[in-house]
């Protein structure tokens, strides 16, 4: 949406950098991370990390690969800065989502007892 509507760099070019970053970002960034980042009952502090982790992580990616596939200028840093944070933003609540919904936990501290590690 950023590198695509801002930057005018090519669609298909976004969409290709978009699905390596999610999948990337799933499983490291909300498996790894975000599921070892604290216990369960600690949700603030693991939520904290992994949005950070996937910060760092997603402005690596569509720098990366923006550099290889666009050139390696100022626009691609910026657009991966903004990128990031948008991602961020958004992954915030994602892990929400991933505790009550996927990993069957409680953000309050009260852990399912259908919930294995």
């Amino acid at each position: 949406m950023v590198l695509t509507g801002i930057y005018n760099y090519n669609f298909s070019d976004s969409i290709l950098i978009s699905l390596v970053l999610t999948v990337v970002a799933y499983a490291l960034g909300d498996l790894l991370v975000y599921r070892n980042a604290a216990d369960d009952s600690d949700y603030k502090k693991r939520n904290t990390v992994a949005t950070i982790s996937d910060f760092i992580l997603s402005f690596l990616v569509i720098w990366t690969m923006g550099a290889f596939l666009f050139g390696n200028t100022s626009t691609i840093i910026q657009g991966s800065i903004i990128s990031a944070i948008v991602i961020a933003l958004g992954e915030w609540f994602f892990h929400k989502y991933l505790d009550k919904s996927i990993f069957n936990t409680n953000n309050y501290g009260h852990i399912d007892t259908t919930y294995n590690k």
